[in-house]
């Protein structure tokens, strides 16, 4: 008997006309691309080419100099750019170390309903500020607040529209927000780490110090640059409460914008933004570094 195989040919499949065409994937980035270069690469272009920038007061063409930036790094302008990165600094610690505190009490805590509480109010408070925060501190605390009226602060030295005043209204707003930054990062250590630092015979302190500190390090920097900005952008809360008592950078700005100490010096104002700039440019250059190593802790 003698087997007969038929060889059948399979056509391939042919490509519908109507198939989709997939769209490259950079194109859904367009939009945030289009964003950013309006709202934040114009401005940024406009400040910097001002900041160099002279005009002459007899109408004349303008002309690219240094004067500005020198002008900003020099006399009340510099010294209020130092009071503006003293007072940052001291409330970003203390936020820090106190919203640190809180988070743990918060993520360690049994009852769900406390987190939840916590969480709420501070997503509130950490955006109650400005005008608003500065009158309700005036209220309570000012010279002739309740509290200070009923516990005779006055009498103790107490005085809200000084430096310590001013750190004790950012830190308001400056806690809450820490308290939101640190929690996720919290949330990510892992309970095998305590337990096994437990059987190894380390206490709570060095389980802390050699473990969760270490790992949570560029979280809590990452923490203390935001709570940073914040306080350094800040300008309403200021302007309210101690106007130009204190010297700030950012009421240097309103003041040379506005021409209340000398006319046309918009452009010192922009030079004093771009200072702010680079401060902030190399707090986030240290805090960069950490952020990737502590990303392959807590996502493990």
């Amino acid at each position: 008997m003698t087997a007969t195989l038929t060889r059948v040919d399979v056509a391939p499949p042919v490509a519908s006309p109507k198939r989709r065409r997939h769209a490259p994937g950079w194109l859904a980035v367009v939009p945030l691309l289009a964003f950013v270069a309006l709202a934040f690469g114009i401005p940024a272009l406009a400040m910097l080419n001002g900041a160099f920038t002279v005009k002459d007061p007899a109408g004349g063409a303008s002309s690219y100099t240094t004067a500005n930036v020198t002008a900003s790094l020099k006399g009340a302008y510099f010294t209020a750019l130092l009071g503006s990165v003293k007072l940052s600094a001291v409330s970003a610690v203390i936020s820090a170390v106190l919203g640190l505190l809180l988070a743990q009490a918060v993520v360690t805590s049994r009852f769900r309903a406390l987190r939840e509480a916590v969480l709420t109010a501070s997503g509130v408070l950490a955006n109650f500020g400005g005008v608003p925060l500065a009158f309700a501190f005036v209220a309570t605390l000012g010279n002739s607040g309740v509290l200070t009226r009923y516990l005779d602060l006055s009498d103790k030295g107490w005085d809200l529209y000084s430096f310590w005043g001013l750190v004790i209204v950012y830190l308001y707003f400056l806690i809450p927000l820490m308290v939101l930054t640190i929690t996720p990062a919290l949330d990510g250590l892992r309970v095998q780490w305590r337990e096994a630092a437990r059987n190894n015979g380390a206490t709570a302190v060095q389980y802390w110090r050699h473990v969760a500190l270490p790992v949570l390090a560029p979280s809590l920097l990452g923490g203390f640059v935001l709570l940073f900005g914040s306080a350094f952008a800040a300008y309403a809360t200021a302007a309210a409460m101690v106007g130009s008592s204190i010297p700030l950078v950012t009421l240097q700005i309103a003041d040379a914008i506005s021409g209340n100490v000398l006319v046309g010096q918009e452009n010192v104002a922009l030079a004093l933004s771009l200072d702010m700039v680079i401060v902030a440019g190399l707090v986030m250059a240290v805090y960069l570094p950490l952020q990737r190593r502590s990303a392959r802790w807590l996502e493990a």
